[in-house]
């Protein structure tokens, strides 16, 4: 019998605003959350630990929403934190449940049984990615075009290395929208943009992009931005009303291709 992770009062796994939005653009926030789930007696760590970037990609959630609101787009938030499970790693991955984030121990990840491992993928990460596919299904039923958007943040800094880039674009096998993107970014007055860094996408680093969007050759793009950058709701506005006008620019380049 499979373990069970969450309590009846405890929230869904996934949170899906403006499905009907008429945009292109369909948005996802794979580490939106923080929330630990009651049973795990917060992984051991103090709060102040899951407060920090190791738990979530801090001020994307919010970027995410009102990126949604301006575009008319939908937008799909994960609620609960990446140290219970990312739901941007094949949970065959060890990273998936890790061990150790950064420099900090996550003790109630050590030792887990088969049936605690598959408690979580069934009961966060599976419902998360099963929520996209359906949308996403049901937008190509409709003949509707979609252009997958995985927003994330990164730290300013990283075991003690400070992070110049304030925005990162990244691929994989296909970077066409990608490219655009980067280049009007890059045009911003007084950014510095990342080509790939400091992350790239890969099939063992990453799960959104390689699954829903290479494997369904949908137009895509995952984007980072620095989180000191979008921690207060005005450099939040300022970021999602920057991605709102660029990101139609870039797809618009695209569609030249």
């Amino acid at each position: 019998m499979a373990e069970t992770l969450l309590d009846p009062d405890e929230p869904d796994p996934v949170t899906f605003d403006n499905e009907a939005g008429r945009s292109v653009f369909f948005l996802t926030c794979d580490h939106a959350g923080r929330k630990i789930p009651r049973r795990l007696d917060g992984l051991g760590l103090p709060e102040h630990e899951t407060r920090r970037h190791i738990a979530w990609d801090i001020g994307i959630g919010a970027v995410g929403r009102q990126l949604s609101r301006l575009l008319d787009a939908p937008v799909v938030l994960q609620t609960y934190s990446r140290l219970v499970i990312d739901c941007n790693r094949d949970p065959n991955v060890p990273s998936s449940i890790p061990e150790i984030s950064e420099t900090t121990e996550i003790l109630g990840n050590r030792g887990l049984t088969e049936a605690a491992r598959t408690a979580r993928i069934d009961t966060i990460f599976r419902p998360y990615h099963a929520g996209i596919a359906a949308a996403l299904d049901r937008r190509a039923a409709a003949g509707r075009a979609t252009v997958l958007v995985a927003l994330h943040s990164f730290t300013p800094v990283f075991k003690g290395v400070s992070r110049p880039w304030h925005a990162a674009v990244l691929y994989n096998r296909d970077a066409r929208l990608a490219r655009p993107l980067f280049e009007l970014l890059s045009a911003e007055d007084g950014l510095v943009v990342g080509d790939n860094e400091p992350y790239a996408v890969s099939d063992r680093t990453d799960y959104t992009v390689p699954v829903h969007g290479e494997r369904r050759g949908l137009p895509h793009v995952e984007i980072e931005i620095r989180q000191d950058l979008i921690t207060k709701p005005a450099g939040q506005a300022d970021w999602a009303e920057r991605l709102a006008r660029l990101l139609p620019a870039a797809y618009a380049e695209f569609l030249r291709l």
